[in-house]
């Protein structure tokens, strides 16, 4: 009866169970983000964009990695390896550091390179009136998704000719053109009011942001997660030793 309390009590302070859950959210979540990424890839190689290699390889190997982290961890629970744990331990130390150190020291670099960049981007577009078909091309798309028209000065980018993606139909984001405030535009058209460049660049900022966050959120869960693997590794070392004491009938009351 008190070497059968005595597991009951080990039972009830384990953290096997909740480790295996939380292993299995993760592992839940790095295959969401290796599907996601698999499908982000066939649709650059159908539309014939370039992406650097490196970046793609960087992303499947950290999420194919992270499941196999996360599987080996469940397996050293569930069998009661500590070899399993510590390799765990180890892959999770790494790519935790790594994650957050990287994240906390090139945010501000990063972040004000990519919004320079891109904003330049739009910038060189001017005038819209004689930009290029495929300048023409992304401009209508972010001027659809955005619900704005032109870059700087609205409307007015365009000169003569505004597009049809200009076009508002959402009281409260239209202005009325009378055909004389721009020449060519035809009376009475009701177009996006906002210009698209702050609003592209502050959609971009949030995004940016948001990518951030996650990073270094995963860095934190990948902490957590570590401590729990190094106190189960502490846990299955003292149910060993008891066993091994229960075993050679040397088991003393209270001593565990």
């Amino acid at each position: 009866m008190q070497r059968s309390a005595v597991f009951v009590m080990a039972d009830k302070t384990s953290l096997k169970r909740p480790f295996i859950f939380a292993n299995a959210v993760h592992m839940a979540l790095c295959f969401f983000m290796l599907t996601m990424t698999v499908a982000w890839h066939r649709d650059l190689l159908l539309t014939g964009k370039l992406v650097s290699n490196v970046s793609v390889v960087i992303m499947y190997v950290v999420e194919i990695g992270c499941l196999l982290l996360s599987v080996l961890g469940v397996i050293g629970a569930c069998k009661g390896k500590r070899w399993c744990l510590i390799l765990y331990a180890t892959g999770l130390a790494a790519a935790s550091q790594t994650i957050i150190v990287r994240t906390a020291l090139s945010y501000q670099d990063v972040y004000e390179k990519r919004v320079v960049r891109e904003e330049a981007k739009l910038l060189s577009m001017m005038p819209l009136s004689s930009t290029n078909k495929a300048n023409r091309t992304l401009l209508y798309s972010i001027q659809q998704e955005f619900e704005c028209c032109g870059l700087i000065e609205g409307y007015k980018d365009w000169g003569p000719t505004i597009p049809a993606s200009c076009n508002c139909h959402y009281p409260g984001k239209c202005i009325r053109l009378r055909g004389i405030a721009t020449l060519g535009a035809p009376k009475n058209q009701y177009v996006y009011q906002k210009p698209c460049l702050p609003v592209y660049v502050s959609e971009l900022k949030l995004a940016f942001s948001l990518a951030m966050a996650v990073q270094f959120g995963s860095g934190v869960f990948w902490v957590v997660l570590l401590v729990m693997s190094i106190k189960l590794m502490g846990q299955i070392r003292r149910k060993q030793e008891f066993m091994a004491l229960l075993q050679s009938n040397r088991y003393v009351p209270g001593a565990f």
